[in-house]
């Protein structure tokens, strides 16, 4: 596959469901239940586009539907643009993990703070280790995806 913006959406992809996994799998060990703040945050931007997503049931079903819309288009636009850069440049794959993990974390942590709907300097420590690990597999996953595809 010789299209670095292929490689890097199908990296992203193999990312986003590291991610997924990771974090399902946490639920399902903890017995803990899923975020609502993605669903807050389509709430809050669809509310600002003046779009309107309906009452009850169905507005709460849209919102969900929508939040994790846009954890996939996080993933998937971070693992496009690592295809843009790794293009320019040869990075190491632990390197690129850690990046990765990094961008991830942080295309889908700031939109949220910015929204005002979370503050991660308010996080106790089972909130960041929640959200890191999922991070970390995105990353590992996205990173080794790119490199098996650049073969």
């Amino acid at each position: 596959m010789s299209n670095p913006l292929i490689r890097g959406l199908v990296a992203g992809a193999a990312g986003t469901t590291a991610l997924n996994v990771v974090t399902y799998l946490d639920m399902a060990v903890r017995g803990r239940p899923s975020s609502s703040v993605p669903a807050e945050a389509a709430g809050t931007l669809a509310a600002g586009a003046g779009v309107a997503l309906g009452a009850g049931d169905t507005r709460d079903s849209r919102k969900e539907g929508i939040g994790a819309l846009l954890g996939y288009a996080t993933g998937l636009g971070v693992g496009v643009a690592y295809g843009l850069l790794r293009s320019k440049a040869r990075v190491p794959v632990p390197l690129a993990a850690i990046l990765l993990s990094a961008a991830a974390m942080a295309a889908s942590d700031a939109p949220m703070t910015a929204l005002g709907l979370t503050d991660p300097r308010e996080w106790p420590a089972s909130s960041w280790i929640a959200d890191l690990v999922p991070h970390l597999a995105y990353g590992l996953a996205s990173a080794a995806a790119y490199e098996s595809l650049s073969r």
